[in-house]
């Protein structure tokens, strides 16, 4: 059993001496009041171990959700759907495929929902759907609160869509656009961060919008 340790305030003022100027708290450390307040003083930080490591694993997660995309076509970019999850791989990016798994004939709403509800409910950084000409999709998409799928045709729609719109799912029309060409479009986009200031009051207006279309 851990043995239980109490900081008083003739402790901090000891250890401030020392120049210490964090201390590590197990779960059953107690720290008196005029002990926290006199290390507020001497700037000492408090830090409860087990709350760090709980807080590593959070700030881990949210790492590994920002290298993470949600991907899905219909069977028109079953193909391009493959070659873009090597692409990303290759950047690091970690896709999770939500389908459709072959080039039989199905319907494009199936795929676009299931990226847009990942991202809405934020279990990944951001989404990309394909499909033949890449606006059915992003209409679907759409539909969800919260989500911005943008239909991007060359690298200044999709830097536009990113810096301007700060759109969370990229949309590609696999039979409009060629393999290299998709590249260049989604490198673009992932290298285009949201500019915010007069951008985010437009975005605003948008989610305004939003909210009087759920009265």
């Amino acid at each position: 059993m851990t043995k239980k340790k109490i900081y008083t305030e003739a402790d901090i003022i000891s250890l401030n001496k020392r120049g210490i100027k964090e201390i590590h708290l197990s779960k059953n450390d107690l720290v008196t009041p005029l002990a926290r307040d006199r290390a507020k003083l001497f700037s000492i930080d408090l830090l409860d171990a087990e709350k760090l490591i709980i807080k590593t694993q959070e700030t881990n997660k949210e790492f590994d959700k920002k290298r993470t995309c949600a991907i899905g076509s219909d069977h028109t970019g079953y193909k391009m759907k493959n070659i873009v999850i090597e692409f990303l791989r290759s950047k690091n990016i970690s896709t999770i495929d939500l389908g459709t798994k072959d080039e039989q004939s199905c319907d494009y709403p199936d795929f676009a929902y299931a990226v847009a509800k990942k991202v809405k409910d934020r279990e990944v950084c951001f989404g990309v759907l394909l499909d033949a000409t890449g606006i059915p999709s992003a209409i679907t998409a759409n539909k969800l609160i919260g989500i911005r799928a943008a239909t991007c045709y060359n690298e200044f729609s999709a830097k536009s869509a990113r810096e301007h719109n700060n759109a969370n799912i990229i949309v590609m029309g696999a039979k409009t656009l060629g393999e290299e060409t998709i590249k260049s479009i989604l490198d673009a986009w992932l290298n285009t961060n949201f500019g915010g200031e007069r951008h985010q009051r437009r975005l605003d207006k948008i989610s305004a919008i939003e909210k009087l279309n759920l009265k």
